[in-house]
């Protein structure tokens, strides 16, 4: 009977006290809508909100690329920097500056 007179477990023994503890490691850990699901779900919507925010800036890269494409002089310019294509009475002399060059390994 001594560990019922201890100072700790004395407050366990009204009901109020012991109704209130008991619906909170309900609410924490137990229920379907616990406080952990909820922290993990709040977590997920924010990491689709951040991909939903890079996707809508890479669509404003699309159709800013996509403008540029619409008119003949952006498909030719896209042509010749991109794809190194020239009209059939062209030379073309690309220019690679040494520090644009990959260095080899010596050791190779």
């Amino acid at each position: 009977m001594k560990f019922l007179k201890n100072k700790y477990v004395k407050p366990f023994k009204n009901i109020f006290v012991l109704i209130f503890v008991g619906f909170t490691i309900w609410m924490l850990f137990i229920d379907a809508n616990s406080w952990f699901i909820h922290h993990e779900l709040n977590s997920e919507i924010d990491d689709l909100e951040a991909e939903k925010e890079y996707y809508k800036s890479e669509i404003q890269k699309d159709k800013k690329a996509i403008k540029e494409l619409s008119n003949e002089e952006g498909v030719e310019k896209l042509a010749r920097e991109k794809y190194y294509m020239k009209k059939a009475d062209e030379e073309i002399f690309i220019i690679e500056y040494e520090d644009s060059i990959p260095k080899e390994d010596k050791n190779d």
